[in-house]
Formats: structure tokens, C-alpha cells, sequence
């Protein structure tokens, strides 16, 4: 039971992180989408490592991130 109020807590955490950076990316100066892309790379890899997320979710996830920045 704890387990699963943590990860639910977590995979929250994640979906609103992605929200924000989706809502923040397009008027974003290019510093300011390095940043927010390496944050979410860095969260990306957080939710992989602790199994909320596959691997290769994590990877199309980080995929079309980078295609957000360009």
C-alpha cells in the first residue's frame, strides 16, 4: 500500500512536470529550453530508474523532448 501511494505520488509528480514543460516550451528563449530539457531529461531518468516508467517509454520520452527543443 505504500509502495503504491509513493508511485502514484511520483507518476503525478511527472505527468504535471511534463504539463509545465509542454505549456512553457514554445515561447521559451534557447537557454531557457536547454534548461527545461535537461530537467526533464534528468526526471526522465529518475521515474525509469525507480520503475514507473520502461525503458523504452523513457527513451521516446527524452526522443521527443529533444524534438520539442529544436
Amino acid at each position: 500500500a505504500k509502495r503504491n501511494e509513493r508511485n502514484s505520488q511520483n507518476r503525478a509528480e511527472f505527468r504535471t512536470a511534463v504539463k509545465k514543460f509542454r505549456a512553457t516550451i514554445a515561447d521559451a528563449s534557447p537557454e531557457d529550453k536547454i534548461k527545461s530539457a535537461n530537467t526533464m531529461y534528468s526526471l526522465i531518468d529518475i521515474q525509469a530508474r525507480k520503475g514507473l516508467m520502461p525503458k523504452q517509454r523513457a527513451a521516446r520520452l527524452k526522443s521527443r523532448v529533444a524534438s520539442a527543443c529544436k
